[in-house]
């Protein structure tokens, strides 16, 4: 059969990234198929473009992927959507295949989802297995689905969901995301790359879709699998500049990471990567060997500064913890970008202004602002009523406050996540989040010297 792998995200601040749950997927599919990636990230007309790649090839099957329910600077929700229900009219204008919705965006509620946007399929969480086995049963043809797990479908008008697999994928035996297949324009705009060490996260917090997504097993990837697939992307990627770990926390467990970066150490791997941390179980040593290993910076889902929002929302940890991780970064010469959610379910606009206080006396590399918005609200406008009110009244007060730090980035107030501005600092051939480059060179040459003192103690 022709599948067609559609990769429907367009959000390219700060930065596009690379479809890589799609590679995987695509990866996974028995070499029998055949298949394309079309990536709609760049298009100028998205559903033109669809409509003349569904003409040229046509295919047998359409696996869409929905990487986000709202957009990265949490300002929104409902264009999203209707740009997936949009896509899937234009297929349907050009194709009878089946479509196939999957995708980190649609796990987080897939069967609402289904019912709202109505692809023939939806398959949720880990889809390497379940997508080539409800391959195999779309060949047969014979009304069999049982054994596609996580998958989601129409019966009679309703939606009707199978179990979920009961074992998660062994990622040592997955194939290695192709990244011939990327659109070359993620590289050479961006010169970034995405790869994966490990899926699932133990983390209880109240908020978070991870666990949908990936699970609460921790699997590891073999560091050396993941150094291979590293140094294999940057043979094949010309214009690589940059590496982002994917993982929902890279820290933990904190064996796996110092695994990897000593993995790097000995390869003495050069181009500058960057990940997800967490103030828990994270440690001086794993500090030092990140810097060593060639790690830029590292962002830290702090979400509070006040702990009993950060005990109402399971984080784990406390404010102090958030302190001490700063003191070891700043000691290994890391740069450390905390982000700060505010206005989650319960919190006030006293806490919201503790938190604001909380980060200007930290004092870090950087900071990001966002404002809570739930994916519930997606499609419930009586929720999003009752809490635009709330949201408008943060902005106003993060707004008095936007002069109180000079390295705040507050995407719902457009400051420091300007396009134009993002450019412009791409065209100077900054590489990585951009956190790390805006409006800090004072901050550069102190990271620079501490870094030297750092790499001297480990070697």
């Amino acid at each position: 059969m022709r599948i067609a792998f559609v990769s429907g995200n367009r959000e390219t601040l700060p930065d596009a990234v690379i479809p890589l749950g799609l590679l995987y997927i695509a990866a996974s599919t028995p070499e029998d198929h055949e298949k394309q990636v079309w990536d709609l990230c760049f298009e100028e007309e998205p559903h033109a473009a669809l409509a003349a790649h569904l003409e040229a090839w046509p295919p047998d099957v359409v696996a869409l992927g929905m990487r986000n329910i709202q957009n990265n600077d949490y300002s929104g929700t409902a264009d999203n959507l209707n740009y997936y229900k949009a896509l899937i009219a234009t297929i349907r204008s050009r194709t009878t295949a089946p479509i196939v919705l999957g995708g980190g965006g649609f796990s987080v509620m897939p069967e609402a989802l289904t019912r709202h946007l109505q692809p023939d399929f939806g398959i949720s969480g880990e889809g390497e297995t379940a997508f080539v086995r409800l391959l195999e049963a779309v060949q047969r043809g014979d009304g069999d689905y049982s054994q596609v797990h996580n998958l989601h479908r129409f019966v009679d008008g309703a939606v009707v969901s199978t179990p979920p697999a009961p074992a998660f994928q062994v990622l040592d035996t997955l194939p290695m995301p192709d990244r011939r297949l990327v659109d070359p324009r993620h590289y050479a705009h961006y010169g970034i790359d995405s790869v994966q060490t490990k899926r699932g996260c133990a983390l209880k917090c109240d908020y978070c879709t991870y666990p949908l997504i990936e699970g609460r097993s921790t699997r590891s990837r073999d560091p050396k699998l993941v150094v291979d697939e590293m140094q294999l992307s940057a043979q094949r990627v010309p214009n690589l500049r940059h590496v982002f770990l994917v993982d929902s926390v890279f820290n933990l467990p904190p064996s796996h990471a110092k695994a990897v970066c000593r993995e790097l150490i000995a390869r003495k791997w050069q181009i500058p990567w960057s990940a997800y941390a967490n103030p828990i179980a994270f440690d001086q040593e794993l500090a030092e060997l990140m810097v060593a290993a060639g790690c830029a910076g590292i962002e830290i889902g702090a979400d509070s500064g006040v702990d009993s929002v950060l005990d109402r929302m399971k984080k784990g940890f406390r404010s102090e913890a958030i302190t001490r991780m700063h003191g070891i970064c700043e000691r290994a010469g890391l740069k450390d970008c905390y982000t700060f959610i505010l206005g989650t379910p319960g919190e006030t606009i006293a806490d919201v202004r503790a938190t604001l206080d909380f980060c200007v006396k930290l004092d870090p590399f950087a900071a990001i602002l966002m404002v809570w918005l739930d994916d519930e609200e997606t499609l419930d406008a009586a929720l999003a009523g009752q809490r635009r009110a709330l949201r408008s009244e943060i902005k106003d007060l993060v707004k008095e406050s936007a002069d109180d730090f000079p390295r705040w980035i507050i995407p719902p107030l457009g400051v420091n996540f300007d396009p134009v501005l993002l450019a412009m600092l791409r065209k100077t051939g900054r590489s990585g989040p951009l956190w790390q480059h805006i409006g800090l060179a004072g901050a550069d040459r102190r990271t620079r010297r501490l870094r030297r003192t750092t790499e001297a103690r480990i070697s």
